[in-house]
């Protein structure tokens, strides 16, 4: 049984083996046949490559071939060669003697290489045709392979002769004469020119002396002009100084040029420009670029590419008849109708309490009524319809002052991508309890209009001189650190810093249209005037009614039988009367009125004796309306003794004298000029020109002058330090934290309450409580 069931186990191992053997060898069977099929495909391939080869060689026979297919000849042997090697069945023999696991199948062409070498080293000693150029790394040259005759009989080879006659003149080609259209391209001279500003060294540092100790010495004290003048120190004697160390180098301050014995870059006598530019030579020359102090604020945009936005604050707003009420109101029509900027007026919101106690018979419920109020009065007097906007701060009337101040932070009102340029109607007054951002901080120019002779006010106080000299250094103080430029209406006001004198009020058009109805009547022999003098203003001392009582009680016999009515409401009124009364004087006194209303119009003599206005707007429309004008001679009235009919006196004599001349006389007509002076278009035209407003509404940012000097310019001013702006940082700072404490508030006379606004403004003007709008964290 063991027996049966052994042999029937080994009957089915070798059955196993016998089939597997048979698979392996029918597998290999098949891999040979593979291969010598192969084989045959690559016989069959080089009997087709020798028969093309034949029927091209007897083509070239026909006709006539060319001296270059002997080397075709040639290689013919060398092929055919080739071709009985390994089409002859022993290749399949010696595929496998090298077949195995990693071997693989190699075609050797060496032999078709070495007789290509070995023919090509023989033409070339035997001076035959082809040659290889040993300079091109052993290129062979396929104008002289191929020759310039074509062979017309067969289209394929005149093709391929054709492409590689294109490939060969294009490999000869120089890199000049391939990029030669790329270089003169003016990309391509963008980026040498750029390249070679970046990376030449400067010229100018191996010509340019350095700086001499008077000339940084003369640099220093002009900086320091502003801190100098609040020490006392003039600027006239400041010029002197600069002017005195300058002389010995004037020569050098010329900036002669680089190279030297050429003409100057600054042809002129301005020591403080050629001061500038020697300076900004010297810092270009070292390759020094000014980038900002310490206080500068490098958030404001740059609006440079849009219409340009200008923002006017002022301190008070109609139906408050006062001139910075009016005046600002005037400038923002005037400056939108130029349609070059967008205009905002800002202008301050009293509570109902408050507005009760400033404006006569007249209160709103909303900011959106007083707008309506204030644009209605406006188009009623100018005769267009002003495109401007009109937006509220939060404000409190404070009777001690007889003024509005700000509650809380005034600039913010103006939203970020509004702020470009703002106009501050009165900026000591805005200023004086500012707790917030700086105004040169959020805006690229800050213009200041001074309106008020603040000082010659409180002068007339209890305590009036010491009042007045801290007085004086704040609004110095404040001015300084919030403006670029100051405009002073008339030399009456205080000597701010950064400022200049300019007259940049206009009249109400409705006053140069009643003068020249009055001019119209005059041509036709009709009576004009039919009244005699008048006064019109608020009734408080401080507007001229002590200077003009004092005159008439003087000389009440030498102005026997003269008669004034006067027109004004004011806290002061019962004194002023009273006083009248007791000195027995021929004064008329009468409500205040609208100095354009009809019953003004027959008077033809205005009498002003103020010395503490600024700019008297009543004066300037009386003159508009063709009236005489007699006034004190002050600095306040300097814009108007240009005009004839403006009388001014010296001494209450003189001041006799006028008023009888006035009365005996008929005024001369204005003149075209005269009338165009005394409007706002001039006005606003002014105000451009003195504010430097045409040079950043034509984004010129760079306030420096230039002087080109073979193609050279030079800048100056950014380029350097400036004293001052880091000096006016520090100021604005401490500004800041002074008027952040409240006791210190308190004691300088602010309205308790004022660093914020209050919730009566939240309500009125819609705004968030001020502990939202401006958190302190762990407090």
């Amino acid at each position: 049984m063991n027996d049966e069931t052994q042999a029937t186990s080994s009957s089915k191992a070798f059955s196993f083996i016998s089939r597997s053997w048979r698979e392996v060898r029918d597998s290999a069977d098949a891999d040979i046949q593979l291969m010598k099929n192969r084989a045959n495909s690559f016989k069959n391939l080089a009997t087709s490559f020798d028969r093309e080869l034949e029927n091209f060689l007897n083509s070239a026979n026909r006709s006539s071939a060319p001296a270059e297919i002997d080397f075709v000849k040639k290689l013919q042997p060398k092929i055919s060669e080739f071709r009985r090697v390994y089409s002859a069945p022993e290749i399949s023999k010696r595929v496998l003697e090298k077949w195995g696991p990693r071997a693989r199948i190699r075609i050797d062409l060496s032999a078709i290489r070495n007789a290509i070498v070995w023919d090509v080293d023989a033409e070339r000693d035997g001076g035959g045709i082809i040659e290889f150029d040993r300079g091109k790394r052993g290129r062979v040259g396929f104008r002289e392979l191929w020759g310039e005759r074509e062979v017309g009989e067969w289209e394929p080879i005149r093709t391929l002769k054709m492409r590689l006659r294109e490939f060969e003149r294009k490999r000869e080609l120089s890199v000049e004469e391939i990029f030669g259209g790329f270089k003169s391209s003016d990309f391509v001279e963008k980026v040498k020119s750029s390249w070679k500003a970046i990376c030449k060294e400067p010229e100018e540092s191996k010509d340019v002396p350095p700086l001499d100790p008077t000339e940084l010495l003369a640099h220093l004290v002009r900086q320091s002009g502003p801190f100098l003048d609040h020490l006392g120190v003039k600027r006239d004697l400041c010029d002197k100084i600069v002017e005195s160390l300058c002389s010995k180098r004037k020569e050098q301050l010329l900036l002669r040029s680089i190279a030297g014995g050429e003409c100057s870059v600054l042809e002129n006598d301005n020591i403080n420009d050629e001061l500038d530019l020697r300076i900004a030579s010297v810092l270009q020359s070292t390759g020094h670029h000014y980038e900002g102090g310490f206080w500068t604020d490098f958030g404001k945009d740059d609006l440079s590419d849009k219409k340009r936005n200008v923002a006017i604050v002022t301190t008070a707003s109609l139906p408050w008849m006062t001139g910075t009420a009016v005046n600002p109101l005037f400038r923002a029509a005037y400056l939108a109708k130029t349609e070059q900027q967008n205009v905002t007026l800002l202008v301050p919101w009293l509570c109902k309490s408050d507005q009760e106690l400033v404006y006569p018979n007249v209160t709103f419920c909303s900011p959106e009524e007083q707008e309506n109020y204030m644009r209605n009065w406006l188009e009623e007097r100018v005769g267009f319809k002003a495109d401007f906007k009109i937006s509220f701060y939060p404000g409190k009337f404070s009777k001690e002052r007889r003024s509005i101040i700000p509650a809380g932070d005034t600039s913010q009102f103006i939203p970020s991508k509004d702020a470009d340029i703002a106009i501050l109607e009165e900026p000591e007054h805005l200023n004086w309890y500012h707790h917030g951002k700086r105004w040169t901080d959020k805006f690229n120019h800050v213009v200041g209009v001074v309106h008020t002779n603040y000082l010659e006010y409180i002068k007339r106080e209890k305590n009036g001189a010491l009042q007045a000299f801290f007085v004086k250094h704040i609004n110095n103080w404040v001015t300084r650190a919030y403006c670029d430029k100051v405009l002073r209406l008339s030399a009456a006001t205080q000597d701010l810093p950064k400022s200049v004198i300019c007259n940049v009020h206009g009249v109400n058009p409705k006053f140069l249209q009643i003068g020249e109805k009055v001019a119209t009547d005059r041509e036709q022999g009709q009576q004009a005037f039919s009244k005699g003098a008048y006064f019109l203003g608020k009734m408080v001392w401080a507007k001229g009614y002590r200077e003009l009582i004092d005159l008439l009680a003087k000389h009440k016999n030498d102005l026997d039988g003269f008669k004034l009515d006067v027109f004004g409401n004011g806290e002061d009124a019962y004194e002023v009367q009273s006083a009248a009364k007791r000195l027995d004087l021929n004064l008329n006194f009468q409500k205040g009125r609208d100095h354009a209303d009809d019953s003004l119009h027959g008077y033809k003599v205005f009498i002003n004796p103020s010395i503490s206005d600024v700019l008297c707007t009543a004066t300037a429309e009386a003159l508009a309306m063709g009236k005489f004008v007699i006034c004190a001679d002050h600095p306040s009235n300097e814009f108007f003794r240009s005009f004839p009919n403006c009388l001014t006196y010296k001494t209450s004599e003189d001041f006799v004298a006028r008023v009888k001349e006035a009365l005996a006389n008929d005024p001369q007509p204005l003149t075209p000029e005269q009338r165009y002076n005394l409007s706002w278009e001039a006005a606003t035209q002014r105000f451009i020109e003195y504010s430097e407003l045409n040079r950043i509404l034509n984004n010129n940012k760079d306030d420096a002058k230039s002087s080109r000097n073979d193609g050279k310019i030079i800048r100056k001013s950014f380029s350097v330090p400036n004293l001052s702006e880091v000096v006016d940082g520090g100021l604005a700072f401490a500004h800041y934290c002074f008027t952040g404490n409240e006791f210190l508030r308190l004691c300088t006379g602010a309205i308790p309450g004022t660093r914020d606004y209050d919730k009566q403004h939240c309500r009125d003007l819609h705004l968030l409580p001020p502990q939202v709008e401006n958190p302190i964290y762990g407090w």
